[in-house]
């Protein structure tokens, strides 16, 4: 007997009929004999509809603490109907909602990180031989206040009830079979991979591959947790991703985009020691997550400092420096929100020189300007024009992906 963890979407469970399949896979899962823990998302678009629904109230914006009330919500509808469906299917079942199931978060409303699972109220279920289904994506912090784990949180939920509980697997259930090179609705000889390494996965879901939240990838490295991606829809295997795997001849194991980008810049900032601490100590303060960072030589004593940050923190990281303008003494501060990242990510890279050439070769070829560059061992990212994304994308798994 065997303990699997699952995690569906908010497309897995947008309606009836999704739901009762989604019920389907898991009671046949528990008729093999093995224990059943379910983490769901909200359905569909319930999530965006909430947002709007706020904004109807208070264009002005709502306080994180009552957006995350409002939007704990969404998974609550889809874990009851979930387990209404399962004892249609003759199976005993039992909802819980995070703080129910034992998660404990800080009280960064928005974008909370867990703190730890207390997992003795899953465990007494499972030695009742209830299948469970946990509302992925909240949990309660110190002060019995309701959070919310950010975009992707769910698949954060799963891996560390996985964690908690030394589950033999946590499978993660989406509207695609597994892992591609590229997204395979955009680039039609997109690839699908057995495997992956935790580090390449982390790569491509931090990069824009939206197969899989990034910061459960980290979990799942960090524990140990071997995940599995495949799809609700197909009963196929799908992709597994583990510390490990078998070697292959690709040398480039996917192509991500990420439209979810703002870039920053301020400009005519004093070329004196001390200047990009300031900045980044003040977005650190204020929890803004930075990736490309590029500045410029200094002249006439002074240089500019551009860098990226998702779309949903850049009025905040605007607001901060702005905030500094007396202690920076900056000439100006522009925003773009019209860039894309692409990026490429492969382990063989580092030791195989001239990929960066290739992938700059295509989008020379693709007549696609570069706007900044980053790298690391095992990725490339350009920030680009996102007009010219999806475009960028098919170039660069064109020249690059066998």
């Amino acid at each position: 007997m065997a303990l699997i963890v699952k995690k569906f979407g908010g497309s897995s469970v947008r309606d009836a009929e999704r739901v009762m399949n989604v019920a389907s896979i898991v009671t046949d899962e528990y008729k093999k004999g093995n224990d059943v823990i379910v983490v769901v998302s909200a359905q569909g678009d319930t999530t965006d509809d909430l947002i709007e629904k706020a904004k109807e109230i208070n264009p002005n914006g709502p306080s994180r603490r009552e957006m995350d009330m409002l939007l704990a919500s969404g998974e609550q509808i889809s874990i009851a109907l979930l387990a209404m469906a399962i004892e249609t299917l003759g199976c005993p079942v039992i909802s819980l909602l995070g703080w129910q199931a034992g998660f404990n978060t800080d009280s960064h409303h928005g974008f909370a990180r867990i703190k730890n699972v207390n997992p003795e109220r899953m465990r007494a279920e499972l030695a009742k031989k209830n299948i469970i289904i946990v509302a992925g994506f909240q949990g309660l912090n110190k002060y019995d206040d309701l959070t919310t784990l950010g975009r992707g949180g769910s698949d954060t939920s799963a891996v560390a009830i996985a964690a908690s509980l030394k589950a033999d697997r946590c499978q993660i259930y989406t509207d695609v079979d597994g892992v591609y090179t590229a997204d395979p609705r955009k680039v039609p000889n997109a690839v699908k991979m057995n495997e992956i390494t935790y580090d390449e996965m982390l790569e491509l879901a931090t990069l824009g591959a939206q197969v899989l939240n990034n910061r459960s990838v980290e979990m799942a490295k960090k524990y140990n947790v071997e995940l599995e991606v495949l799809s609700s829809l197909e009963r196929k295997p799908g992709t597994v991703v583990k510390e490990k795997v078998k070697m292959e001849k690709t040398l480039i194991r996917g192509v991500a985009k990420d439209t979810n980008v703002s870039r920053i810049s301020v400009v005519g900032l004093e070329d004196t020691p001390g200047v990009a601490f300031k900045i980044f100590n003040k977005l650190a303060q204020q929890k803004i997550n930075i990736d490309i960072i590029l500045q410029s030589v200094g002249r006439n004593n002074t240089k500019d400092i551009t860098f990226t940050t998702s779309k949903d923190r850049g009025d905040d990281a605007v607001a901060a420096i702005e905030s500094m303008k007396d202690v920076l003494e900056y000439s100006s501060l522009t925003v773009d929100n019209n860039c894309a990242k692409v990026s490429i990510v492969g382990a063989g890279m580092e030791s195989n020189p001239g990929v960066a050439a290739k992938m700059f070769e295509a989008l020379y070829d693709a007549n696609i300007n570069i706007q900044m560059i980053a790298t690391s061992e095992i990725k490339v990212s350009v920030l680009i024009d996102a007009d010219y994304a999806d475009k960028a994308v098919r170039a660069v798994h064109d020249k690059l992906v066998d």
